[in-house]
């Protein structure tokens, strides 16, 4: 039997975070919209990655929500560290970024939102961010799931 947090078939994100030019990429599933009116973010951040240490060095980054076909890209984004790995070096190279607002971006992704950075608080072995939503585009209605990771065996089940 699945643990109650595992029980939810939820969806795998991607935030983009930025620092002298460049960007990182992580992969994250806690994430969730906390406001409508005005629209607030929640997203925990793994402490000890680059993507925490960018957020501490901006105020802005974008939420990307994956389509199925970027299953491929959990274990060079999820699995492996800013920190020891250049993800955008492995990004440029494979030809997987776009332009989006004036920022690089994951291509053919189902949506995206530029958010700005409200406030932050530790929790555990994340940080914990609020964020305010100032653009979005929608593309597919398909986005990758944690179901589709177990699936392809990235993730236990």
């Amino acid at each position: 039997m699945k643990r109650p947090w595992n029980i939810i078939d939820g969806p795998v994100y991607s935030l983009a975070t930025y620092f002298e030019g460049k960007v990182n990429m992580n992969i994250c599933t806690y994430v969730t919209a906390v406001s409508m009116e005005p629209k607030i973010y929640a997203i925990a951040i793994y402490n000890d990655t680059k993507t925490l240490q960018n957020m501490f060095q901006t105020d802005r980054a974008i939420l990307q929500f994956l389509h199925p076909e970027h299953y491929k890209l959990v274990r060079n984004l999820g699995r492996r560290s800013g920190l020891h790995f250049d993800k955008y070096q492995y990004l440029k190279k494979n030809d997987l970024l776009e332009s989006w607002n004036g920022m690089d971006v994951l291509k053919n992704t189902s949506a995206r939102i530029l958010l700005k950075k409200i406030d932050f608080r530790q929790t555990g072995d994340h940080v914990l961010f609020t964020f305010t939503a100032e653009k979005y585009k929608s593309y597919h209605p398909e986005v990758l799931t944690s179901e589709i990771l177990r699936i392809k065996k990235i993730i236990r089940a």
